[in-house]
């Protein structure tokens, strides 16, 4: 599978969330005994993590990830434009790379 391409917003201090819903062959792939990681750096190749996103497996069954980030997690991210994917982990230990693209983190106003 893939990687899919998908380029969001995140806004500086507000509540992030996103729902990802993996198919395979046109039905919900089931991640049972999967979990999921989630973080964004400013470039590819740096050590440095600018942000993590909170990855849940809300419905293994139909294939469902939660993606969440606090608006304190998203307060202490530097507006800017980042890289980020998406990972899911088989029991047996296989990383699937399953979305991947770019993240502008815009300026809160309101504090």
């Amino acid at each position: 599978m893939a990687a899919g391409t998908y380029n969001f917003t995140v806004e500086q201090g507000a509540t992030f969330n996103r729902v990802l819903t993996l198919q395979e062959n046109g039905s919900a792939m089931s991640l049972s005994g999967y979990s999921a990681a989630s973080q964004f750096r400013s470039t590819h190749d740096t050590s440095t993590v600018a942000g993590t996103i909170t990855s849940t497996i809300s419905n293994a069954s139909g294939g469902v990830i939660t993606l969440s980030m606090t608006a304190t997690a998203t307060g202490n991210v530097e507006e800017g434009l980042y890289v980020y994917d998406v990972e899911i982990t088989s029991s047996a230990g296989a990383v699937t790379r399953i979305m991947q693209g770019k993240v502008t983190v815009t300026p809160q106003v309101t504090r």
